[in-house]
């Protein structure tokens, strides 16, 4: 793999000049290594864009060197990469913060000023996406959650019922890292759809063949109008358990924050799981223990 060094200097005194490159650095999604020594991806737009600002920098009074280079010493292109997405999952990060508070305001805005403002985001996505050169996962997260957005403003139409037999002793796929709707999701398959569901992980819903992929982008089953995954399950292969109902409705204030049901009962499963995630504990062993969670819940539940 090779990449591109931006080495510069600019006078102390050419302050606004030296905002306005950083500014441009910052943009292009280039990361500091070093004072003054910017990194990209070695692809033509990128080797344009940093000849365009060594001769800015130039104008301005200063020095600039574009430097190509297939090894850094002491930053294999692993780090490096972890470095590029790292940098991308703090701005992943905020992008959600800011949907879920417009989701949060849904009730409190006019139709056209949500739509107004859900299309901002969609283009601050958009920029994010132009400087991911390596697919941090957080896009799938954001992009998962503009999909809960924008679905919550269509009607739903009725999907059509399924048979549980037909998706007995598969492979089921999701997305790394499951948080409330994924657990529960799996837990609903292995308890009430199929009881030999095997279950992987990954970014994308094609890198296994075969398998049944859920909550995740252009999945089989994920999100559905209003609907979060869970619910668009058991809607899907007609449980009819209250229970699970009730369950999902839990699942759905969590994983959507929308207050819909006024069930905050999963609010504290959600943090649970996130902190699991946070503490490095494997996708499987996150849901092992989520499924003994949720079987105490629907046992509790049970008996009420």
């Amino acid at each position: 793999m090779s990449w591109l060094l931006l080495l510069f200097r600019l006078p102390a005194t050419r302050q606004v000049e030296r905002v306005a490159v950083w500014r441009k650095l910052k943009k292009s999604g280039a990361i500091q290594i070093k004072t003054s020594a910017y990194l990209l991806p070695d692809e033509p737009a990128r080797y344009e864009y940093f000849q365009w600002l060594s001769q800015e920098i130039r104008d301005a009074g200063g020095e600039a060197t574009l430097v190509r280079a297939g090894d850094i010493e002491g930053l294999p292109n692993e780090k490096l990469i972890g470095l590029f997405n790292a940098a991308r999952d703090i701005e992943y990060a905020a992008l959600s913060k800011a949907l879920r508070a417009l989701a949060n305001r849904r009730g409190k805005r006019d139709a056209r000023t949500f739509a107004e403002e859900l299309d901002q985001m969609r283009g601050r996505f958009r920029q994010i996406r132009e400087r991911d050169f390596f697919e941090s996962p957080g896009a799938q997260d954001v992009e998962m959650l503009l999909r809960k957005t924008e679905g919550a403003q269509r009607r739903k139409d009725p999907l059509p019922k399924i048979s549980p037999r037909n998706y007995r002793g598969k492979i089921w796929l999701t997305r790394p890292r499951p948080e409330i709707d994924r657990v529960g999701s799996a837990w609903l398959i292995r308890k009430f759809i199929d009881s030999e569901a095997k279950f992987m992980f990954a970014n994308k819903a094609s890198a296994k063949r075969r398998a049944i992929s859920f909550d995740m982008l252009d999945a089989e089953f994920s999100h559905h109008g209003e609907d979060c995954t869970f619910e668009t399950l058991t809607q899907r292969f007609g449980i009819r358990d209250r229970v699970v109902h009730k369950i999902g409705e839990m699942i759905h204030d969590a994983d959507l924050n929308d207050e819909k049901f006024q069930s905050n009962e999963c609010i504290g499963i959600d943090r649970v799981l996130k902190g699991w995630a946070r503490d490095g504990m494997s996708d499987k062993e996150i849901l092992r223990r989520g499924f003994q969670i949720f079987d105490g819940l629907y046992a509790f539940l049970r008996r009420l």
